[in-house]
């Protein structure tokens, strides 16, 4: 019997579900777990915990025989599911790539957003959103964590580009950059690249997926996913499984954004809704403290129904697993979308 590799999510169904920790990693259990509950999950897909041990073992670093081509079949269920063609100028589906082990590892593996964009996917979005500053937010916000993650650039020189940026044009915060700002930050960061590796930023979307998925595969072995390993007496030969989901966008303006919440407040146990979010961010803006976040309850001043949809959600996932659930969420224009939950 042949071996599956990748187990898709989409349109309320997903092949898997939430007690495949071990072959879908815990991200990858909870996003198939909540598809089939019927909650607001952006269509993806989700590669084997096997696969990565596959890759891992083959002497020259190939994928094993079958998962590439299911890759691509998994692709384009997803663009039929969301009615966008990956690397299509003009209508063009952008996704992200996270890893996902059995046992969360917070912070040592690597994610990459907004994957599939060049300069003409980039126009496509421009003109399909009507809003070219959030194109060319998005894609500086690719070229630098591409590079950083699957190229090995160092991310710093991002980071001070970025600042120095800033610091010529007068903005205090990121989203106080013009959408001309961006697009001169967005060649600058393609310098940086070119610079550190000798070589163009790669413009095929189907190569950017083909390696942001070893650069996942790679992470486990990686420094500090393996020191972590160590001090928490994880096992080495558990692997990460890969999740590649459609975008959606919590930085298109002030009725998008992102965050991260607790079911309960961890360090008392009450029942309520313990976390932060960004308004016109995505998620990395969270996690790197780039800018002050907001406590979860001012989502209910800033955007009351979707706060009441997040509350409803965050109660029926604890009801479900009848544990504390840490969740991650974005907001596309009003509207939630589901991220994880373990």
């Amino acid at each position: 019997m042949t071996r599956k590799y990748v187990y898709i999510f989409a349109d309320g169904k997903a092949d898997g579900h939430g007690q495949m920790k071990d072959l879908l990693g815990g991200k990858g259990s909870g996003l198939a777990e909540m598809t089939n509950a019927g909650l607001p999950v952006p269509p993806g897909f989700t590669i084997t915990t096997e696969a990565c041990n596959e890759y891992q073992a083959s002497a020259d670093g190939r994928f094993p025989d079958g998962m590439w081509d299911e890759t691509l079949a998994a692709l384009a269920r997803v663009e039929q599911s969301v009615g966008k063609t990956f690397g299509d100028p003009k209508n063009p589906l952008l996704v992200s790539v996270r890893s996902g082990a059995k046992f969360s590892m917070p912070g040592m593996m690597d994610t990459v957003l907004n994957l599939g964009l060049n300069e003409q996917t980039l126009h496509g979005l421009a003109e399909l959103t009507g809003n070219e500053r959030f194109a060319r937010d998005a894609f500086r916000r690719f070229v630098s964590l591409f590079g950083k993650i699957v190229l090995g650039v160092e991310g710093e020189k991002f980071d001070h580009a970025l600042e120095a940026r800033k610091r010529a044009v007068g903005a205090t915060a990121d989203t106080d950059l013009t959408a001309e700002h961006l697009a001169e930050l967005g060649e600058e960061f393609k310098r940086i690249v070119r610079d550190a590796t000798g070589e163009e930023f790669p413009s095929d979307p189907l190569k950017q997926l083909e390696l942001a998925i070893q650069a996942v595969f790679r992470s486990w072995n990686g420094r500090r996913a393996v020191d972590y390993r160590r001090i928490n007496k994880i096992a080495d030969d558990l692997g990460t499984a890969v999740n590649v989901q459609s975008m959606v966008f919590g930085n298109m303006g002030n009725d998008c954004g992102t965050g991260v919440a607790f079911t309960r407040d961890p360090s008392t146990g009450k029942r309520e809704l313990y976390g932060e979010y960004l308004q016109n961010a995505q998620g990395e803006d969270v996690v790197a403290g780039i800018r002050t976040p907001k406590k979860i309850a001012q989502l209910a001043d800033d955007m009351p129904e979707v706060y009441a949809q997040f509350a409803e959600v965050a109660e029926r996932l604890e009801r479900h697993y009848k544990d504390v659930q840490d969740l991650e969420f974005t907001i596309e224009r009003g509207r939630l979308y589901m991220l994880q939950t373990r």
